[in-house]
């Protein structure tokens, strides 16, 4: 097994999303201004606490449902994608870019050799 399959990875990132998701709420300063950074319109800011929740569900159910969980590493690369070409679009070479670019780098490695079967 290795850190890329152990739950234990899947669930240390969902408490990293949960915490992002908390912090999107009511956006936190740094949030806020990641957010204005890439562009993003304020009327999309709602969505963004409930995906990630979702996210961290997802990635928790690799206990129960790892093919749920394999599926969830899929779309938060999908959403890291994203992520990484608002970065790009808006020429913000800040260090979210490379946190962005880091979580899509691990998560599409993740979606490649999913969980662990135990």
């Amino acid at each position: 097994m290795s850190a890329l399959t152990s739950r234990r990875t899947y669930a240390i990132l969902a408490a990293i999303q949960a915490a992002d998701a908390a912090a999107s709420v009511k956006p936190i300063p740094p949030v806020a201004q990641a957010l204005e950074a890439v562009e993003l319109p304020r009327r999309l800011w709602p969505v963004l606490p409930a995906v990630k929740a979702a996210s961290a569900l997802g990635l928790l159910s690799v206990y129960r449902f790892p093919k749920l969980a394999r599926l969830t590493t899929l779309m938060l690369t999908v959403y890291f994608v994203l992520a990484t070409g608002s970065h790009i679009r808006a020429r913000d070479w800040s260090p979210g870019l490379v946190a962005a670019s880091s979580f899509l780098g691990l998560f599409g490695a993740m979606t490649v050799k999913g969980p662990s079967a135990s």
